[in-house]
């Protein structure tokens, strides 16, 4: 029996086989694939060829493991999967080494897009932490929240008006971005928008057309990998459009989130003449969702937390550490998720994230900036007294380093920002609202 491995910094930990089961499986789920018994024979057989080549003094590494695994698939037939998962493999091996990745991209934001945001925050005195602590010792806090919401607007109002140009030939708008980026909410700004102009959004949601949970990857830790584009049953969707747009009746599934299961159908749905299909999701410009959609028919808006603060060290905050906070914020409140879920469930959102959102980027027609300048001294309030039990929990978890070292980083990041406990500044139709509660919309 395997009992130990050894990992790539020489530290030999247990061997688990359900390790092997959920990197097959998610590299199946990738080209379409999602037979778990399948896995789990192909990972039978790589522990037998780990057990005929067992070390009297050692034991085997990573590296033989998923170099066998390789072999595995590869003697199965199961050539896509094999090409899918020596691709990620590769892409691990460039994040350990610093290097650029192929396909995880973050470098694609256009620079006049950074440039006018950094310029915006420096004409407001806050570029860093430092600068956010003065303005709450000043008394200009409630002035910053109103700056931030009026930059905000003014940035759904321009992605709007391109919108506005194309609307005699458009029939699909597609709102993406990456988890707790803003998404719902800028979409039913756009929504009154257009309403003002005689036309209607009809919604198409697509989490009602989740595969059952129990066909999703599932790691050691019994958490879901359905963050990935392969977690919808894109094909429906993609015909469910086609029917649409030639003016047909469909009748969109209904998914059950309490059972993760797909069932029946939630309502039917056809267009009017002014009616236009509008997709809100993570994965909205995914190609395949809508690979059979003419392009001139289709306008694609991306929505980021494009924040340009500093911290004391001169560092940029991340964007992904703002929306992480954003996330658990809204999972305590509305999803019944305490936040040691949300931050040990992260790094499959933003591996998911960095490799089919992130990288689609390019495709948008207008990117709005959802990152409110003034946010984090109010999620410091809500959130610092959770992140020392964190790091306590998750110190020593080689399976939970991802999640230990944003601990580490959030908690550092929250002694370094100023705290704020008034919410009732923040105005009813803020962004933020849609996370922290209390918004005049309806989510």
């Amino acid at each position: 029996m395997i009992k130990k491995i050894v990992k790539r910094d020489g530290r030999i930990v247990p061997f688990d086989k359900e390790k092997i089961v959920f990197a097959i499986l998610q590299a199946a789920v990738a080209v379409g694939g999602r037979d778990r018994m399948v896995a789990e024979s192909v990972a039978g057989d790589v522990v037998k060829m780990l057990e005929e080549r067992q070390y009297k003094d050692s034991y085997s590494t990573v590296e033989e493991v998923q170099d066998i695994v390789e072999k595995c698939l590869i003697e199965h037939g199961h050539a896509k999967t094999a090409k899918a998962y020596i691709v990620y493999r590769y892409e691990h091996a460039l994040k350990r080494a610093g290097r650029a990745s192929l396909t995880y991209s973050s470098d694609n934001v256009p620079y006049k897009k950074l440039w006018q945001i950094l310029s915006w925050a420096i004409d407001h005195q806050c570029v860093t932490l430092g600068q956010l602590y003065q303005i709450i010792n000043q008394a200009r806090f409630k002035d910053l929240v109103n700056d931030c919401e009026d930059f905000y607007n003014a940035e759904v109002n321009s992605a709007f008006l391109k919108i506005k140009e194309r609307l005699d030939e458009l029939k699909i708008i597609i709102v993406s971005g990456p988890s707790a980026s803003g998404k719902t909410t800028t979409t039913l700004k756009i929504k009154e928008k257009l309403e003002e102009l005689g036309y209607h959004l009809i919604t198409l949601n697509v989490d009602n057309y989740f595969f059952d949970l129990d066909l999703h990857p599932r790691d050691s830790h019994g958490d879901y990998d359905f963050e990935t584009p392969q977690a919808l049953d894109l094909d429906l969707v993609n015909q469910h459009l086609k029917k649409l747009l030639q003016g047909k009746t469909i009748k969109v599934p209904y998914y059950d989130f309490k059972k993760g299961k797909r069932k029946g159908f939630k309502e039917k749905l056809c267009l009017g003449k002014k009616d236009l299909v509008l997709i809100d999701s993570l994965h909205g410009m995914f190609e395949q969702m809508t690979q059979g959609i003419p392009e001139e028919l289709k306008f694609r808006l991306y929505i980021e937390t494009l924040l340009q603060l500093k911290d004391n060290n001169l560092n940029y905050v991340r964007w992904s550490d703002v929306r992480m906070l954003r996330r658990m914020v809204r999972d305590m409140q509305f999803r019944n998720y305490i936040p040691l879920q949300t931050i040990k469930h992260w790094h499959h959102v933003r591996r998911s994230e960095l490799r089919y959102i992130v990288s689609k980027l390019k495709k948008a027609q207008a990117i709005v900036n959802s990152a409110l300048a003034y946010e984090l001294p109010l999620m410091k309030n809500r959130l610092q007294q959770h992140f020392p039990g964190f790091i306590k929990t998750l110190s020593g978890d080689t399976n939970m380093q991802d999640a230990y070292e944003r601990a580490v980083r959030v908690y550092n990041l929250f002694k370094q920002t100023p705290t704020c406990a008034d919410e009732d500044i923040v105005p009813a139709n803020s962004l933020l609202r849609e996370f922290i509660g209390g918004s005049v919309y309806t989510y």
